[in-house]
């Protein structure tokens, strides 16, 4: 039985639930790799717009940073170094002691937390004179105005000796009605909607320069998910038996950490803990913790989709990870 990380929480003002990323691609099985990636590199590098040579985005933004050591074999740059992104920070550090790690983000705002957390912080448009041997790319397509733009950017700053991994998220697996889904299972048609189109062009842009996509279920740890906002809600006008999967975000960091380290090339992996559960039994689980003050009332609603339950064994079995917290339950010590 695992308990949770804090014997109580209290609610903060309401924020959005955590923003799934992803994009879809004709099939999303995992595929074997191209094997000419320097010439991708090199194409992607020409197409995106006031690109530097090394590590920069942009000559007209940011400032110029000046690295007096060369580029280690292990230097990391992190794009969008949020709650994903520096729980990857740690754990790439504690594999790679004395290694780099550049945190880049779209404002100064907590440039200090991340130096703290012995970040390099730096902001889009900066330039790194030379390329890192890796590269994970966690911003949401929510604080971008090009999303697939600054990709093919990160892109460009990646050595292509290392990794390039792009977190995206199942809601892109077309699948639903309680269907099982797993990485064999077919994505969601471009032209569907234009938030996942924008999410299918981002995914073609990783994979055409060798880079690997990591599809994450709903991430949550005590404070962040789908149950805080539904407990701040009180009651939602929607099916209580929609199904939903998870993973916590120590998992989801665990998992693209080792994907990294396989150093694989243009393929496509699920992260997901295997254990879906429906909003009833999250917020039933959430109830009977005792870990939070508020009470959730309940769903109300009748109509919509039943969702989809996601399987990733072929994911485990390859990169050879387990998830810490095996399920939503475990996670709160309510199951064994």
């Amino acid at each position: 039985m695992r308990a949770a990380a804090a014997a109580s929480f209290h609610l903060a003002p309401a924020t959005n639930p955590a923003h799934p990323r992803g994009s879809t691609t004709d099939s999303c099985s995992l595929k074997p790799a191209p094997t000419a990636q320097p010439p991708r590199l090199r194409s992607l590098a020409r197409r995106a717009p006031l690109v530097c040579a090394s590590l920069g985005i942009s000559h007209d933004k940011g400032s110029d940073i000046s690295d007096p050591n060369v580029v280690g074999q292990n230097d990391l740059l992190i794009v969008g170094p949020g709650v994903l992104g520096r729980i990857v920070a740690e754990k790439w550090q504690k594999e790679h002691p004395g290694c780099k790690v550049y945190g880049q983000t779209a404002s100064k705002n907590h440039h200090s937390e991340l130096t703290d957390l012995g970040i390099i912080p730096s902001l889009k448009g900066t330039t790194i004179h030379q390329k890192v041997p890796h590269v994970i790319f966690c911003a949401p397509p929510s604080s971008s105005d090009d999303y697939p733009g600054d990709v093919r950017l990160a892109a460009s700053n990646w050595s292509g000796e290392g990794s390039f991994l792009f977190t995206s998220s199942t809601a892109l697996y077309d699948c639903s009605d309680n269907s099982m889904c797993n990485e064999d299972c077919s994505s969601v048609p471009i032209g569907r909607s234009p938030r996942t189109d924008v999410l299918l062009k981002v995914e073609n842009v990783v994979l055409e320069a060798g880079g690997c996509v990591l599809r994450l279920a709903g991430l949550y740890k005590i404070d962040r998910g789908a149950h805080v906002f539904w407990l701040r809600k009180g009651t939602l006008d929607t099916r209580p038996d929609h199904i939903i999967n998870q993973i916590h975000y120590e998992d989801a960091a665990s998992l693209a950490v080792a994907i990294m380290k396989k150093r694989l090339r243009s393929r496509i992996f699920l992260g997901c803990d295997n254990k879906p559960l429906s909003r009833q039994e999250i917020m039933d689980a959430v109830n009977k913790s005792g870990k939070f003050d508020t009470k959730f009332e309940g769903f109300t609603g009748t109509d919509g989709p039943l969702g989809k339950r996601m399987e990733n064994s072929k994911t485990r079995a390859e990169i050879g990870w387990e998830p810490k917290y095996p399920s939503f339950t475990e996670f709160l010590g309510i199951s064994s």
